[in-house]
């Protein structure tokens, strides 16, 4: 029997969630099986407490495999009914002690701040404790929406303490990333908040130590799509070619669907294309009763990965009319710079967040928010833009999209021949 040598454990909200870091997660995952590592563990959560916590899921029975040499654990609750919250999370603890008591060389990614860098803190504290010196190095990416979410939900309540103890477990950790420039810039003016509140040093350590690494994409399984496969999934979709603006993203407020079907309605181009809406979220039924008795208005709940690159590529334009909402701000957009390498129709996004280092000058760009200019620049990608600036903006933004293949962010983020040092 092979003993492994070198070990990555991501705790993450893994598959099934429709979330940018469970791809994120998969990602680096497959990556790392060419780059030395040989036990590859996701930590993630039982499934029906991701379906019971109303997460947008994928449909269970279509989930891309993973690579043999990637283990994904789910562990279960410690304790019982008497222990309302928590359970969950002392089982990932838990479990990861027991990676850390093995005598092999570890590194520990956690994405999502709250609980998932508390379980590796925690672990790697309690490992010590207990005398098993774990070879341990750890990474805490920020992927965006734990800033936009949690933190600024702790500042918005007055809730300093709370805000306190992410901070310090964050920086706990021996690295610390944001997914992208404009998260990093959220995470320091957070932490200026709580410093002028609290007399604390966050924003200089922040400013100092967090670094920023892009959302890893499998370039792979969006590039050149084969047009027979195209054809086939718009034909079973009832689709055709250039015949349909794409929403595919999380169906929800601050991605900007209201505006977008608000916009529809007055669009001159809807006697030309249909608006397809793909995915799912909490504002699904409010779509699906505003969208009632439009012909023109299709929605699909039940595309998987391999359908979704085909999808992109046959639309006459994808549109995320993202905008900041107090739940969640648009960090980077991984859907954008997968819908970058899938080619097909331009794509029109908004200023929100981190959109623009995603798509550069590569799309129709509005201010989000602003439903007649959404409604003429969707207008003129597809009724008025010459072939060749279509071309152009398809060109040029696979190009750009390439800079987040998986392997050269993977390489970026984990540097071979890094020597691991232990945090203390």
């Amino acid at each position: 029997m092979t003993h492994p040598r070198r070990r990555l454990v991501i705790v993450v909200r893994a598959d099934p969630v429709i979330c940018g870091h469970s791809g994120e997660a998969r990602n680096l995952a497959e990556v790392a099986l060419t780059r030395g590592f040989d036990d590859v563990r996701l930590l993630t959560w039982p499934i029906p407490t991701l379906q019971a916590a109303g997460l947008p899921l994928k449909p269970l029975d279509r989930l891309l495999p993973y690579s043999a040499g990637i283990t994904v654990e789910r562990p279960e609750p410690v304790g019982d009914y008497r222990v309302p919250d928590g359970r969950h999370q002392a089982g990932l603890t838990g479990r990861l002690v027991e990676l850390l008591a093995e005598p092999l060389r570890t590194t520990c990614l956690s994405m999502y701040l709250a609980p998932h860098t508390a379980v590796v803190v925690d672990a790697v504290a309690a490992a010590r404790a207990a005398g098993f010196a774990p070879d341990v190095h750890t990474i805490a990416k920020a992927v965006g929406s734990d800033v936009t979410n949690v933190i600024r939900s702790c500042l918005r309540e007055g809730r300093f303490g709370a805000a306190t103890v992410l901070f310090t477990t964050f920086l706990a950790n021996d690295e610390v990333v944001a997914v992208s420039e404009y998260t990093r810039e959220e995470i320091v003016a957070s932490a200026e908040q709580v410093d002028a509140h609290c007399g604390t040093t966050f924003a200089e350590q922040c400013r100092r130590r967090v670094t920023v690494s892009y959302p890893p994409i499998d370039s792979a399984a969006f590039l050149d799509p084969d047009p027979a496969q195209v054809d086939a999934a718009l034909a079973r979709r009832g689709l055709e070619r250039d015949g349909y603006i794409l929403f595919l993203s999380r169906v929800t407020r601050a991605k900007g669907i209201h505006d977008l079907l608000a916009a529809f309605g007055r669009m001159r181009c809807r006697s030309r294309v249909k608006l397809a809406v793909v995915g799912t979220g909490p504002a699904l039924e409010q779509v699906r009763a505003a969208a009632e008795g439009d012909d023109r208005v299709v929605l699909f709940t039940d595309v998987d990965d391999q359908e979704k690159p085909l999808l992109m590529r046959g639309c006459a334009a994808y549109v995320l009319p993202t905008k900041p909402e107090p739940e969640f701000v648009e960090t980077f957009g991984i859907a954008l710079a997968e819908k970058m390498l899938s080619g097909g129709g331009p794509i029109v996004t908004t200023t929100t967040g981190g959109t623009l280092e995603a798509v550069g000058d590569t799309a129709v760009v509005i201010e989000p928010g602003d439903v007649a200019g959404l409604v003429a620049a969707v207008d003129r990608v597809v009724l008025d833009m010459p072939a060749a600036e279509r071309q152009d903006l398809e060109l040029r933004a696979r190009a750009r999209a390439m800079s987040f293949d998986r392997v050269a962010v993977f390489d970026s983020l984990f540097p071979q021949g890094t020597p691991v040092v232990a945090s203390h």
